[in-house]
């Protein structure tokens, strides 16, 4: 708890004068500007001094009225500069990781267009204008009657924030910069067009190879009952490893250390840390390391317990996700049908009271060859208000990676659907004087952003939720007795995702305090198994090196938000349970969230939101204390809610207008299937998705 205190106090103090060197020294503050010769008679004022302090006062405002007219002129040029050049940068990362046809769209385009933005927000002549506004403004402060207003103030501290995070002193650092990108845009083009698949046994012996993506192999090693099956599906995910290790990775690594060393940071690691946290690298893994050691006994005697359970070869990487779950996914599966999942997400948020402020977005739900292979969520178009107090609404465009026709996919892309229908709530929510507020790059805190969409994903897993959403095509709740069966073979495992999530930013971290001359293909995979034998007992279902965040610069070096967001979501989930003693369909919950944690946007630290909501400072406390449930305890708890819900819904129609505010259009690359403009209402726009992924997936995998 103290290790937070003292993170809290650092994440106050502004992020460019963390860092000593040119760019990040807090400038001397400016002389006063001085005021004109004026000459009065006594004909203006009965007194000489009457006439002084008229005069001054007077002069005195004039110079703040102009400094506040060249303040806001200024900020609303950066706004609208930002704004296109951000638009147009998105676009492109939309056009290439969904492989749109239209040729506009180019990995060249994408690195010209990103390039430009960045180039734009590194500028030191608009911080040094910047820093001479906020000096001068200060001064007059007090002054006269047109002192500036609070809104431009604090727009014009988040352009010293957020300039400063880009910008480099080292020209020798800029080149590497422009290097990192080009490595990171060939890699990501060739590891999109890789050809993945596993080789599957066949009955004469002879493996055949059957051509599957990412996200179709890990769904496959979830639920197959056949453990050569599984066997051959870790193999081909083990080639995404093999594959990005020997295309280009190993110089991406040398490159942004480069890069970083020259701007004075540790490494890689720590620069990314830096920007968007305002606290280094050391700081963040004291709060990690005491995650880690908190949950390490926690998870050795859960992995003695399941060999115990299961027999030794259980925790082979290929087979532990299996037999946690295998055959209970198998018979959760009817009960989430991935055609229903875009109803069920908005019946959810709309009872929680969330509303998208007008918001359009584009989802692009459906598994396919060379689409990205995880879930995000961006916005073309962040949401802010205008000059005139006009709210300009978000443009979103967000993904998952479902493929109906596979056993368990359902679920797990409704989860997906739910995290980035969390963050599009949450960004399009934002309420402040400048896209910079509602963007998701430094200095917008990683964990921030990720609470938002873990917390709300966290519901499916919930017996309240399952109890009134978890329905099959006939419309047949999900019975109680699957539900336990889950919670006895995922509860006291869990700590496996815990270890798994936070072997991600041990890796990363690992890998860039490697020395230009330790790096190469074989180190970086030797570090990889390393890493998941030290912090998960063991080698992963999920190899390290398949985990696409490492490639992109955007989410490098990330991983570490989900943790510490994992941590607020359980502190937060429990402040609700405490003050309103539910969550799932509590209206009370959406407006809460959009006061306390998504109306400020990147304007205050994550962890003074966090405790200004829950009243408390951030700790892992609540997370460990669900690990260390009881699970009888927990299967009691969990009845008595599944019952009590299941009870009150009974007969109860479902509502035929669900209005969450917004825009969508359904989307499959090029094809749009579906949009509430065309088609009338929400509820419309859901029955033409249903009806097509009915038609398109007609024979699920049995």
């Amino acid at each position: 708890k103290i290790v937070f205190k003292v993170i809290m106090k650092l994440q106050f103090l502004p992020l460019l004068y963390l860092r000593t060197g040119a760019a990040f020294t807090k400038p001397a503050r400016a002389a006063k500007s001085p005021i004109r010769k004026v000459t009065f008679t006594s004909k203006t004022f009965k007194s000489a001094s009457a006439s002084s302090s008229s005069a001054t006062t007077m002069k005195a405002a004039d110079t703040t009225e102009e400094t506040t007219h060249a303040a806001k002129s200024f900020i609303n040029q950066i706004n609208s500069e930002y704004e296109t050049l951000h638009r147009s940068f998105e676009h492109q990362f939309w056009g290439t990781k969904m492989a749109l046809s239209d040729p506009k769209y180019s990995i060249s385009e994408l690195t010209r267009t990103k390039m430009e933005m960045e180039d734009f927000l590194a500028s030191t002549t608009k911080l040094q204008h910047t820093r001479d506004l906020l000096t001068a403004l200060q001064s007059d402060e007090g002054e006269g009657d047109e002192a500036a207003d609070s809104d431009t103030m604090k727009t014009l501290t988040l352009f010293e924030r957020t300039f400063g995070c880009y910008i480099m002193e080292s020209e020798e650092a800029k080149v590497h910069r422009s290097k990192s990108t080009e490595i990171e845009g060939s890699l990501e083009n060739a590891r999109n067009n890789l050809i993945l698949g596993a080789y599957m046994p066949q009955a004469d012996g002879e493996p055949k190879f059957e051509e599957m993506s990412s996200v179709s192999l890990r769904s496959r090693l979830r639920v197959d009952p056949d453990e050569r099956v599984r066997k051959a599906c870790y193999e081909g995910m083990n080639k995404v490893c093999d594959f990005v290790v020997t295309h280009g990775f190993v110089e991406l690594v040398q490159t942004r250390n480069k890069m970083a060393k020259r701007l004075g940071y540790t490494d890689y690691y720590d620069y990314k840390v830096t920007q968007a946290e305002g606290f280094g690298k050391e700081a963040l893994f004291t709060i990690l390391d005491t995650l880690e050691k908190g949950t390490r006994p926690i998870m050795e005697a859960a992995r003695a317990k399941f060999a115990e359970e299961k027999g030794p070869s259980a925790l082979e990487p290929w087979n532990t996700s299996y037999l946690m779950a295998g055959d209970v996914t198998r018979k959760m599966d009817p009960y989430f049908p991935f055609e229903k999942s875009v109803e069920q997400w908005g019946r959810s948020f709309s009872a929680l009271g969330i509303e998208y402020r007008g918001a359009s977005m584009d989802l692009d739900l459906l598994d396919r060859k060379r689409k990205y292979s995880n879930g995000f969520c961006h916005w073309p178009q962040p949401a802010w208000v205008k000059p005139d107090g006009t709210y300009q609404p978000a443009k979103t465009h967000f993904t998952s990676l479902a493929d109906p026709s596979a056993i368990g996919s359902g679920l797990t892309g409704l989860v997906t659907l739910m995290h980035e229908a969390g963050h599009a709530a949450h960004f399009a929510n934002i309420v402040q004087p400048s896209p910079l507020f509602s963007q998701e790059r430094a200095p917008t805190s990683v964990p921030y952003a990720e609470l938002q969409s873990m917390f709300l994903d966290s519901l499916v897993g919930d017996a309240a939720w399952r109890a009134k959403y978890a329905t099959s095509r006939e419309g047949e709740v999900i019975p109680w007795e699957i539900l336990r069966e889950d919670l006895e073979a995922s509860h006291p495992y869990k700590v496996f995702a815990l270890r798994g999530m936070i072997a991600v930013p041990y890796f990363e971290k690992a890998l860039y305090e490697m020395s230009d001359e330790e790096l190469s293909a074989a180190s970086i995979q030797a570090l990889a198994d390393k890493v998941e034998h030290e912090v998960q007992g063991g080698l992963s279902a999920r190899p390290l090196l398949s985990v696409p965040h490492l490639l992109s610069d955007e989410a490098s070096c990330y991983y570490h938000g989900y943790v510490l967001a994992e941590m607020a979501v359980h502190q937060t989930r429990q402040f609700f349970l405490d003050r309103d003693g539910y969550i799932v369909d509590n209206p009370k919950v959406g407006p809460t969230l959009t006061k306390a944690y998504w109306e400020p946007g990147n304007s205050e630290p994550f962890l003074s939101l966090v405790e200004r909501c829950t009243s408390a400072p951030l700790t892992g406390d609540a997370w460990i204390a669900a690990l260390q449930k009881d699970v009888v305890e927990l299967l009691a708890e969990e009845e008595e809610i599944y019952e009590r819900v299941r009870a009150s819904n009974e007969g109860v129609p479902l509502s035929k207008d669900v209005d969450l505010n917004m825009h969508i259009r359904i989307v499959d690359g090029d094809n749009v299937l579906a949009d509430t403009n065309e088609d009338g209402s929400f509820l419309n726009t859901c029955a033409k998705f249903e009806k097509y992924v009915q038609e398109r997936y007609s024979n699920p995998i049995v």
